[in-house]
């Protein structure tokens, strides 16, 4: 039989550490994003130095795996005695500093090269006729070109979202105690393996829907004409129908 008791009990427990979990994802995110821009910026460079660097970091952080990545920044940057007695251990002697580390960096190498496609995919006639209202480069990035690729990145950024929130689960590995640390804490404790991952389960499920749906109101946002558009093909198309019919008959 199915213990509801022991279900609601261990769900209250769980979201007791989604605010670690949120907190991961959050910095993770907004660090990530920031080191995208500047990923994103030394790629398109002109100087291939820049942008050797660039490409080189977008191998190493897409091509090995997240685990390995999180067990070399938190178990391997110990190891060097310069950077213990550095001004920055104090910062990457803590696990959820190396798990956010981790995480973002990971993270900003997808982001970049998601940014890429989007920048690559802006119509050039849009930032010609930016340029040719006498708009600066700034002005042009922020009026034109920004919006735009914010417009293409955002349906593969919101995978990349939610890729993020399962990857936080990785955390618990060096001992932050998030919702997946706390289901490992229960299941010693119990031995109910199936009820406590399915509680984990579904507030990872709940959390990606949530993010899922603030990121359709962003592109909602940032595409009102394009949904005015859809609105009135979606109110015209039956009465074109109904008059080829009639045409018809």
């Amino acid at each position: 039989m199915i213990d509801f008791a022991f279900l609601s009990e261990t769900f209250v427990k769980l979201l007791g550490a989604l605010p670690v979990t949120l907190g991961l994802f959050f910095s993770s995110l907004a660090v990530g994003g920031c080191l995208a821009l500047v990923v994103l910026a030394m790629r398109m460079s002109r100087f291939r130095l820049l942008s050797g660097f660039a490409r080189l970091y977008i191998l190493v952080f897409r091509g090995s795996p997240l685990l390995i990545q999180l067990f070399l920044i938190y178990y391997g940057l110990g190891q060097f005695s310069a950077i213990r007695h550095s001004f920055v251990w104090p910062v990457l002697r803590e696990p959820f500093t190396c798990a956010v580390l981790a995480l973002a960096l990971c993270t900003a190498s997808y982001t970049a090269e998601i940014l890429r496609g989007a920048l690559l995919a802006v119509p050039p006639g849009q930032v010609e006729a930016g340029k040719a209202c006498g708009m600066s480069r700034w002005l042009l990035f922020r009026r034109v070109i920004g919006p735009v690729m914010l417009r293409y990145a955002l349906p593969a950024w919101s995978t990349e979202a939610i890729l993020l929130v399962k990857s936080t689960a990785l955390a618990s590995l060096v001992t932050v105690w998030d919702v997946t640390g706390v289901a490992q804490q229960i299941i010693q404790r119990t031995y109910r393996t199936m009820e406590v991952f399915v509680c984990a389960a579904l507030i990872y499920l709940i959390l990606n829907f949530l993010i899922v749906q603030i990121w359709r109101a962003l592109e909602n946002a940032l595409t009102p004409n394009f949904r005015r558009a859809q609105a009135r093909a979606a109110a015209s198309a039956p009465a074109g129908l109904n008059s080829s019919k009639g045409e018809k008959s």
